[in-house]
């Protein structure tokens, strides 16, 4: 997809979900607007850092403005699965977060992840980017899913799918 963008403001969902057994978890970040459906490749510790930021912007945000939806979250009742077909845009090389205090929403971008070993190519090859724009309250959903998502692994991360022998 490289020097695409792709932008969806507002967004109608957004998730974070993962493919594959314990151990071989693939994550996705996942958001669509209408008939228009984006998935994207990150990285555990990705959706870790995610999460921690969209929870200080928005309790940053609550201290600015009384009307910023409180710290109580409930995933109960609502949707927070991938939607099919899941057919990833990029891997995700960072990502970052805005507000728009006008249109009160939350923009997450992500930009992709250009691998290349020709230094030539690489420094003219512009990376893909996706822009999504989240309410306040999605991106709250988001930030529980993601911690959800990100503890329902192994017991012991260390493990990563190494075989560990237990003599008695």
């Amino acid at each position: 997809m490289a020097g695409k963008e792709i932008e969806l403001n507002p967004v109608d969902f957004i998730t974070i979900g993962t493919i594959g057994p314990r151990g071989q978890r693939i994550f996705h970040l996942q958001s669509g607007q209408g008939r228009q459906l984006v998935s994207l490749i990150i990285e555990k510790e990705q959706a870790r850092a995610l999460s921690e930021a969209i929870k200080e912007m928005l309790e940053d945000l609550d201290k600015r403005s009384p009307d910023a939806l409180g710290s109580t979250v409930n995933l109960s009742g609502v949707d927070m699965d991938l939607r099919e077909p899941i057919e990833p845009v990029f891997r995700v090389a960072q990502m970052g977060l805005g507000y728009d205090e006008d249109h009160d929403l939350v923009v997450l971008v992500a930009q992709e992840l250009v691998s290349t070993t020709d230094l030539d190519e690489l420094s003219e090859t512009e990376p893909g980017v996706v822009k999504l724009w989240c309410k306040r309250d999605q991106m709250a959903l988001l930030c529980e899913q993601a911690l959800e998502v990100v503890n329902s692994g192994r017991a012991d991360p260390k493990q990563n799918g190494r075989l560990v022998y237990y003599w008695s």
